[in-house]
């Protein structure tokens, strides 16, 4: 069903019916924490992915088996565009169970239930396998160990049985030189293995091992299996007798030559590491540091389902970052391969503005992932003739533009370059870190500066008219003087100011009077115009109104709503942000109603089975849209909570909450953790 032209009531009774389809289809249970799928058909199913920021494994309809495993920072040319790509890295956790010689399989097991547990990050399944026995197992992407994962599974017998467990690994398809590789370290089996990215750019590697209960010597025997040059894999016998429980894990590493000079070596000791820190202390650990970071949450009184709905956002968020990666997440965080794996403004913008408010050393991880290709874009404005730093449009590992070339978007999207300034500036207001302003803020904030007083072209007073761009809107290319590229680039130059200021440093006065003169159309009757020929056509996604927020460049709330009310109309099913700027903006100008409706517009047509991952708008499949949750994570933050970032720190401004809601608390915020509470 198309939700574009539809009133406001109809719209509310289609989001009425969504909520009561995904009541249906995302089977709730009594814990709030836990989304528990019952119903897996196969045929219709959207994995969750369970993540620590840096390895991603997408779960599977299939008993046992993981679709796909992603490792961020881990790109190579090949695929479409000749440009970097994420690359499918090494299942760690390819399992298999044969009970009494019969293989489980989704076909064979009956009693299937697959759970997600937001509040520690892990992924259960549990069955039956005909009267033999009980299963269930949990893998986790092990938060305090960034290289690692763990799968723990449990096989009550139902009669006496002999059971076979194995773990493989097999080569992705795009990798080449495989090397295979089983050691024994002592009483530690390991299973390694090691492949080129495509070019041979990259060496990636893996290596796992099992872990037993068992007083060494008396753990089962492992035996090792190479069937061909791509697979092999570990296997042990065990026999249980009725009414027994025996408890075994997998735990295991991969990391590349991106990550580690020594890949190899170094994911065989990390294995090592996990199988001698044994299976208790790594959940132990794990569960804590998911306790520290919901430390800093989103607390909905009244609407269970919303909270649900929000804790599934900020689990995916939290899932895709990491504090000291020094890397920021694809609009698809580490669900897969969708949009190649590059960092776009989906990261500066959408993402790591809530993740700043909620957990500042996580956010800092953008910044520096800037910071880091700051030379490649001073590079890039040379390129294109002007001074200072031009940010890629599409970035991967090197910082270098990574847009396909057919693609407009890479050589005429300037506005991610004060998208990149904007975000380092309000690191600063948020951590009022003065030296960090001074050796990585300012470096970025004044390279932007720079080149945005030399991107100008300048017609007189009043004109300092920015040409030939593609807008935030991305249906509108190579226009002139678009409404959200021109008001961030005034940002990016009156932060700089700020900064310099701040600091005691001096700076070029030009870039105030390059700030004063960039234009903003108008239409007769006041509306922002988005660009100088703009005549009303439909839009993919916000542009004109995150003038009001987050730029604060139209602050007078009737202007906001004009614009509001106006491009509301523009926008049919695109990307989910955009709902999230309305639901913002109406709550602050105290319409608490209109913000819930554009709230749940944002993402209940986007939910996928049978975990309700969201897709980047209403039809797609393409999960999980990470950026679509950092929208609304601020709709929630930003919008009905009020927080707003100063120069001077964190305010809390009026907002309106739903009727539905009874209160809304923000805990953790800032970097002195406090605490906010909306009535």
């Amino acid at each position: 069903m198309k939700t574009t032209g539809l009133t406001s009531k109809q719209r509310l009774l289609y989001i009425i019916f969504l909520t009561l389809v995904n009541t249906i289809c995302f089977a709730q249970t009594p814990d709030p924490w836990k989304i528990t799928a019952t119903n897996i058909d196969p045929s219709n199913y959207y994995g969750v992915t369970v993540a620590n920021g840096m390895i991603g494994m997408v779960s599977s309809p299939e008993v046992f088996k993981i679709k796909n495993v992603t490792l961020a920072g881990a790109y190579d040319l090949y695929g479409r565009g000749r440009v970097s790509n994420f690359l499918n890295s090494f299942n760690l956790l390819n399992m298999s169970l044969d009970i009494n010689g019969k293989r489980a399989e989704a076909r064979s097991v009956s009693n299937y239930k697959q759970e997600l547990d937001m509040q520690h990050g892990c992924f259960t399944a549990t069955f039956d396998l005909g009267d033999e026995a009980s299963v269930k197992y949990t893998y986790y992407a092990l938060r305090q160990l960034p290289f690692t994962v763990l799968m723990d599974i449990y096989i009550t017998a139902k009669k006496n049985i002999t059971i076979n467990a194995t773990s493989a690994l097999e080569t992705p398809d795009a990798l080449r030189d495989v090397q295979n590789y089983y050691n024994e370290v002592g009483p530690i089996s390991l299973l390694t293995s090691t492949a080129k990215s495509p070019t041979g750019k990259l060496l990636l590697c893996a290596s796992n091992t099992f872990l037993f209960d068992e007083e060494r010597g008396q753990e089962p025997r492992v035996t090792h299996e190479m069937w061909d040059n791509n697979l092999h894999q570990m296997k042990f016998s065990k026999a249980i007798a009725a009414g027994q429980t025996y408890q075994y894990a997998v735990a295991g590493s991969s990391i590349t030559s991106a990550h580690d000079a020594d890949p190899l070596n170094q994911a065989e000791r990390l294995t090592i590491f996990a199988k001698l820190e044994g299976r208790n202390r790594l959940i132990k650990f794990h569960e804590k540091a998911w306790d520290d970071l919901w430390k800093s949450d989103i607390k909905i009184e009244g609407d269970p389902q919303a909270q649900e709905d929000v804790h599934s956002m900020l689990y995916h968020l939290y899932s895709f970052s990491r504090a000291g990666s020094a890397y920021a997440p694809s609009p698809m965080g580490l669900s897969g391969l969708g949009y190649n794996g590059h960092v776009f403004w989906d990261a500066d913008l959408w993402m790591y503005p809530g993740l700043l408010l909620l957990h500042p050393e996580i956010a800092k991880s953008f910044v520096e992932y800037r910071y880091q290709r700051l030379a490649a874009a001073k590079q890039n404005a040379f390129a294109h003739g002007y001074k200072g730093a031009m940010f890629a449009w599409e970035s991967a590992d090197s910082g270098v533009e990574e847009t396909p070339v057919w693609a407009l978007t890479g050589p005429f999207e300037h506005h991610i370059t004060a998208d990149v300034a904007i975000a380092a500036w309000n690191y600063y207001c948020v951590t009022q870190d003065k030296q960090w302003l001074r050796e990585k803020g300012w470096p970025i904030l004044s390279a932007t500066a720079d080149f945005w007083a030399s991107r100008v072209e300048r017609n007189g007073p009043g004109h300092y008219d920015i040409k030939n761009v593609v807008a935030a809107d991305e249906y509108a290319e190579n226009i002139d003087n678009n409404a959200f590229t021109n008001a961030a680039a005034k940002a990016n130059l009156r932060d700089a100011a700020a900064a310099a200021k701040i600091l005691g440093i001096n700076y070029d006065p030009d870039w105030e009077a390059v700030a004063l003169n960039i234009p903003l159309s108008k239409f007769p009757d006041g509306v922002t115009k988005e660009f100088d020929t703009y005549k009303g056509e439909n839009i993919k996604q916000a542009d004109v109104n995150l003038l009001a927020y987050p730029l604060h460049e139209i602050t007078d709330p009737a202007g906001i709503r004009k614009d509001l009310e106006y491009y509301e109309s523009k926008v049919g099913n695109g990307p989910a942000m955009t709902h999230a700027i309305f639901s913002i903006l109406y709550s602050r100008l105290g319409d608490g109603e209109k913000a819930f409706l554009a709230f749940k517009n944002g993402y209940k047509p986007n939910a996928l089975p049978p975990f309700g991952v969201l897709a980047e708008s209403a039809g797609a499949t393409n999960p999980y849209f990470a950026t679509g949750a950092g929208g609304l994570i601020q709709a929630m933050l930003n919008g009905f909570g009020g927080l707003e970032i100063t120069p001077n720190g964190i305010i809390q401004v009026k907002s309106k909450l739903p009727d539905l809601w009874k209160s809304l608390k923000l805990t953790g915020i800032g970097i002195d953790k406090k605490t906010y509470l909306v009535k």
